[in-house]
């Protein structure tokens, strides 16, 4: 039992002219995302044939033709709105947004270091697109505009098939609501279009309006059931809308971490012995949606949230009883030491999970303290992020004298998320808050690819041939299966560019992630004249092992 899974995240920035001036946002993001792309790499396209986003978890499709076109993010796109970023990641065009999606990884403090490399890689893009084009363009992590638009940060964890959807679904319902306490970014305003001036814990929540769906841009539910795993049969993608574009550390590993430590509880409860149903009869709220609200609203961590089986708890305890679940299980599947502590199988694990008590510890006093006490919490603002921000934006408030419908308010909190470090006050304030990777290890992630996930094979194949590669996704990688051919290949039969006749390409299936790694694939890389030989020796050996 470790929190050692391939996992990612997928951040969508908003945009803007840093003169205020107005400007479509669609045609400023294909800006970005063109400047993201170089002469060598800016024909390669994103292979959409292995993208089913009809596919539900609960064992259904939705007709196509019943879908919501925004739903359809598999359809082909003949502009540059994708761009294989030189870490193995990808840049990308979705809807009014410049997004950057991490490649693979396999532990959350690597996780958030490639989450955190996107933020130099698309601030680059920023600053070259605003170069080329006259117009400055800037960005900003965060995921409201206060005025009812929403745009997302999505995390993504392979988890195994044969756990019932039903237990996923209610575990993480549990989760999701109570653990804002703690991974809050926080956010000025309450409402979707801020029609009620205040401070709450997270920018997301007040945009969530049901339990479970399959959509992600409108009605958007707790638990979301596409069902594309990107990955083998035995394996789901568990897609997360719900949470926060995190500036800190902390919050951001916490999230990743403790959500990936519940999956291996679900995983692995069964062989420990610990009734999970029972658990979660014990967990079910009676509103899950409004919970979501509720806990968001609610500074004093401290609301009662009712639940479906009669009685209440609130947040804060919800936390506590999942954790203990996972002590519980990885006691008896682990063994415990001298002090009773599960014997944990890694550092990373016994790292999240002392993180995890931390934030407890951490919630557990704010939950107790005034608001002039926390004012001076500076240890907890450190890790607790929605704090951090309340104590510069409470300490401004009372110092003019305004209340939370200032315009001054609303302003540093966008500030907060300014990507440009010299507009942006959390950069000025980052040396306050607890840190899991320095500054060398993230701008080194922004230009090197995990060692050992199959982005590794895809940034290697992109950077050596970029000329011999035609289109890349998360499961697969299609290259020239004859380098020296120089027509304009198109996978998707459009009549106005040439067929492709299927002797002209080789696609390497790629769905195992933990397969294309350095270890395995670096040899025959560098032995290699082309793409299409060392594509066709590691399929070769592959269909060998088998």
């Amino acid at each position: 039992m470790s929190v050692i899974r391939v996992m990612g995240t997928e951040t969508e920035y908003a945009v803007s002219r840093a003169d205020g001036a107005h400007a479509n946002p669609v045609r400023l993001s294909f800006d970005v995302v063109g400047a993201a792309a170089n002469e060598a790499n800016a024909h390669i396209r994103w292979d959409y044939r292995q993208e089913d986003p009809v596919n539900d978890m609960r064992g259904t499709r939705l007709e196509r033709a019943a879908a919501r076109p925004d739903m359809l993010t598999d359809a082909p796109q003949l502009n540059i709105v994708n761009v294989i970023a030189p870490n193995g990641g990808r840049v990308y065009v979705d809807h009014a947004h410049p997004e950057y999606s991490a490649p693979e990884t396999t532990d959350p403090f690597e996780a958030v270091r490639y989450d955190h490399a996107g933020d130099l890689i698309m601030r680059e893009a920023a600053r070259r697109a605003s170069e080329r084009t006259g117009t400055p363009i800037v960005l900003h992590r965060n995921n409201v505009d206060g005025k009812g638009a929403s745009w997302g940060t999505h995390e993504n964890y392979m988890t195994r098939r044969d756990v019932p959807f039903d237990i996923v679904a209610r575990l993480m319902t549990a989760h999701f609501v109570s653990r804002q306490i703690y991974v809050g970014s926080g956010r000025v305003g309450i409402g979707e279009r801020s029609e009620t001036a205040g401070y709450q814990l997270s920018q997301r929540a007040d945009y969530i309006h049901m339990k479970v769906g399959l959509q992600t841009t409108f009605d958007r539910p707790i638990i979301n059931t596409r069902d594309e795993s990107h990955s083998t049969d035995e394996y789901r993608r568990l897609h997360v809308i719900v949470g926060d574009a995190n500036r800190m550390d902390v919050p951001q590993a916490l999230k990743l971490g403790t959500t990936s430590m519940l999956l291996w509880t679900a995983e692995h409860a069964d062989e420990a012995g610990l009734d999970l149903a029972d658990l979660l009869d014990r967990l079910e709220l009676a509103d899950p949606v409004d919970a979501m609200h509720t806990v968001s609203h609610d500074l004093t961590l401290a609301a009662a949230l009712p639940l479906e089986h009669g009685g209440t708890t609130t947040a804060w305890q919800m936390q506590v009883t999942l954790r203990s679940a996972v002590y519980a299980v990885a006691a008896m599947v682990h063994g415990t030491d001298t002090s009773g502590e599960p014997a944990w199988p890694d550092r990373q694990t016994r790292s999240v999970m002392a993180m995890w008590g931390q934030a407890l510890a951490d919630t557990g006093a704010i939950r107790h303290a005034d608001a002039d006490e926390r004012l001076t919490m500076s240890n907890e603002a450190g890790r607790v992020e929605w704090l951090f921000k309340w104590q510069l934006l409470e300490k401004l408030r009372r110092k003019r004298g305004v209340t939370w419908a200032d315009p001054r308010l609303a302003a540093l909190d966008l500030s907060w998320a300014a990507l440009e470090p010299s507009s942006c006050v959390f950069e000025k304030l980052r040396s306050h808050t607890e840190r899991v990777n320095a500054d060398a290890e993230v701008a080194a992630a922004a230009e090197h690819a995990p060692d050992d996930t199959r982005a590794w094979l895809r940034a290697a194949i992109v950077r050596r041939y970029p000329e011999q590669v035609v289109a890349a996704s998360w499961s697969h990688l299609t290259v020239r299966a004859h380098p020296e051919a120089d027509d304009d290949i198109d996978l998707y039969g459009n009549a106005s560019r040439p067929r492709v006749r299927q002797s002209d390409l080789f696609t390497l299936d790629m769905s195992e992630p933990l397969r294309f790694g350095r270890t395995a694939c670096e040899r025959i890389v560098d032995e290699c004249s082309s793409a299409a030989e060392t594509l066709s020796r590691l399929s070769a050996i592959i269909a060998n092992s088998r």
